[in-house]
């Protein structure tokens, strides 16, 4: 199973200059992927405009949105132009993970309609892989793809997110949970592939919270509780989950590992580069 880790653009106040070592530092220990996590409506970074800072201090790590609220973004061909031009600028290192988004101050914020989200994204998906192809009205719009298209990874546990995984993505990805449920749900995502008449298999993966260290689960749950605001009660059962130590990092390891996970992605509760070797001290052992 492979490990990837998130930039934390998401954690309030973080330092841009703070944000760029940490993505030198994580190809560096290792990891397989710097992901990001997509907002609007708080005190973060633009995951396009943060993926492009690091590809210009990287130059093997994967890139990945993980995911893009794309739905919640007004033109189609401009976020086709940006998502190409930072895998023309990674050279083709970019996977753009996708979902439909679950926060209507988001989609108020930029003037689209909540509630049809899932159709909208549905529509993108076609729209997004037409751009890239040379097509779309008008045709011409640039730069392509270094491979010609960009991967495209699908999040969400409704059924349709996980129809939708199976019809357009290289796989799923999980927000997050139980380790004894990831298997049921891999299954599930299979058995949809399979209706598809997708060949292979679908590449599984999953997020976690993680805040190691002196302190560190205190500052992960002042992090998630303000985050995770908006979910009510439930921001309380995410707070809690975080892995605050070695041993229950080992855990989430093992467990995702032997549920079928093709690769895990830990987000990080802070901007501090030195919490990648940490991480990479237990993960990448």
């Amino acid at each position: 199973m492979d490990i990837g880790v998130g930039l934390p653009t998401t954690v309030p106040g973080a330092d841009g200059r703070q944000l760029v070592e940490f993505a030198r530092r994580a190809e560096q220990c290792g990891f397989s992927t710097l992901a990001t996590i997509d907002r609007m409506v708080y005190d973060s970074y633009d995951n396009l405009v943060a993926l492009a800072a690091a590809a210009a201090v990287t130059q093997r790590i994967r890139l990945a949105t993980t995911i893009l609220l794309a739905a919640y973004r007004p033109s189609v061909a401009e976020l086709a132009k940006q998502l190409a031009s930072v895998d023309r600028l990674s050279g083709g290192r970019l996977v753009v993970g996708l979902a439909a988004g679950g926060r209507e101050d988001d989609f108020v914020a930029n003037g689209v309609p909540y509630r049809d989200r899932g159709r909208r994204l549905d529509a993108m998906i076609d729209g997004l892989r037409e751009v890239w192809s040379g097509g779309g009205e008008p045709a011409g719009i640039g730069p392509r793809p270094v491979n010609g298209d960009i991967p495209l990874w699908v999040g969400g546990h409704s059924p349709a997110a996980m129809r939708r995984a199976a019809r357009h993505g290289i796989g799923w990805i999980s927000p997050g949970g139980s380790t004894a449920k990831y298997p049921e749900l891999v299954g599930r995502l299979s058995e949809l592939w399979r209706a598809q008449g997708r060949e292979g298999k679908p590449r599984m993966a999953a997020l976690g919270y993680v805040s190691l260290g002196p302190g560190g689960a205190e500052r992960a749950r002042a992090y998630l509780l303000d985050y995770y605001a908006y979910m009510g009660p439930k921001a309380e059962f995410l707070a809690a989950g975080v892995i605050a130590d070695e041993a229950g990092l080992r855990r989430t390891i093992e467990g995702y590992a032997a549920g079928g996970c093709d690769e895990l992605l830990l987000f990080p509760c802070t901007d501090e580069p030195e919490q990648l070797d940490l991480i990479a001290k237990v993960a990448l052992a």
